[in-house]
């Protein structure tokens, strides 16, 4: 009766089980997982978030394929202040950046093409593959002293059905940014290749540095989708507003565009309220986006002095994004440790092999964790070793 594409692995896995275990005890939970902003503690502006739904336009059904030009005009507005120029007429809205993968997934592959996605990097992507019938290749990131794409490995990687790769900027969790060597050099390879370059910037906002990263929506060397939202740059997951950017050479970039748009107007997905509010949302996101660099900023320098306190585990460099990366003895299976620590320790974090990490001894935390809870549960699991 159903589709092989959706013949996944339902069955609850060990992790989500002792989780439920826990929360059934009732006993404090040290969540170093946390990824839901509006959960976290930051001060949101209700009343302007309340107003801007409640715009009279709303009533007035006007169906635009790419989103309402008020939208997407502020779309532009936000790549102008990073010194990014963005015809509006290249921006198409989307409810998630999910859509918009499942959007450009549509528009380059046939069934059984072929995307090039990094390793380590977030597991969302092989069930929106699985959903579109591509199949996603792995290639290498390797790390010292800081990460960097293997464009050896991406180059053998590439086959006949290879459509396009996909870039995380910054990567989630590695939390690093493709700097502009590793941009050159990715171009140079798509455009010698005919691939498109996919480009996730979600945490394009979050730097951790005063250095300013370039996006990849102003990208002309090759054909190019850029997709960012509201979920992490304004941290409202719940208000479903993203967008995708095409650009590029011509003549590939205008048919993108205008295939896209049919693609779009199939759907027609995103609702006018939050269409109208998305101006005034991204007006919002300074305020948002300060609250939560110095979290991470805090979190972090709290995790290097308990570090420095012991001799046993590290954190691996990242420049951006929410997440990071520790280091830990590698004495059994990442999942039966983070078992172990949440059955024994309260400590939620997760294992490395849920971002593909290539070996044991790597958990992930999260950094926009209220700050108490972070102390104690990194002190808590590093007291483990």
């Amino acid at each position: 009766m159903f589709a092989d594409r959706t013949s996944w692995n339902l069955t609850t896995n060990r992790l989500a089980e002792a989780l439920a275990r826990h929360h059934a005890t009732g006993k404090p939970l040290f969540d170093l997982t946390v990824s839901n902003p509006t959960e976290c503690g930051f001060l949101y502006d209700n009343d302007a978030i309340l107003r801007a739904l409640s715009n009279p336009a709303a009533t007035i059904y006007q169906p635009e394929p790419r989103g309402l030009a008020t939208a997407r005009r502020a779309v532009v507005e936000y790549y102008a202040a990073r010194a990014s120029h963005v015809p509006a007429e290249d921006i198409l809205l989307t409810t998630s950046t999910s859509e918009a993968y499942s959007f450009v997934f549509r528009l380059l592959c046939n069934p059984g093409d072929e995307l090039l996605i990094p390793a380590p990097s977030y597991p969302l992507f092989d069930f929106l593959a699985d959903i579109q019938d591509v199949k996603l290749i792995r290639y290498p990131l390797f790390y010292d002293h800081g990460w960097g794409i293997d464009f050896h490995a991406l180059q053998q990687a590439v086959t006949l059905r290879t459509r396009g790769v996909i870039v995380v900027h910054p990567n989630n969790p590695t939390g690093h940014y493709t700097n502009s060597l590793a941009m050159k050099r990715l171009n140079e390879i798509c455009s010698a290749k005919n691939l498109a370059i996919i480009a996730d910037e979600v945490f394009l906002d979050f730097s951790l540095t005063q250095a300013t990263h370039p996006s990849f929506a102003a990208n002309r060397e090759a054909l190019t989708f850029t997709m960012s939202g509201l979920s992490k740059i304004a941290g409202l997951p719940q208000m479903k507003a993203a967008w995708l950017i095409t650009s590029g050479p011509e003549p590939s970039k205008s048919q993108a565009c205008e295939r896209l748009e049919v693609i779009a107007d199939a759907y027609l997905s995103m609702n006018a309220p939050i269409q109208l509010a998305v101006p005034s949302f991204l007006q919002q996101r300074v305020g948002f986006q300060q609250q939560l660099i110095a979290r991470v900023r805090g979190n972090l320098h709290e995790l290097d002095c308990q570090i420095a306190a012991q001799n046993s585990c590290s954190r691996l460099e990242l420049e951006g994004g929410w997440y990071v990366v520790l280091r830990v003895p590698a004495t059994r299976p990442d999942e039966d440790l983070v078992v172990d620590l949440l059955e024994s320790n309260g400590i939620y974090v997760h294992p490395g092999h849920f971002y593909d990490f290539p070996g044991d001894g790597y958990l992930i935390a999260s950094l926009i964790t209220p700050e108490p809870d972070f102390a104690e549960g990194i002190k808590r699991l590093l007291a483990r070793f």
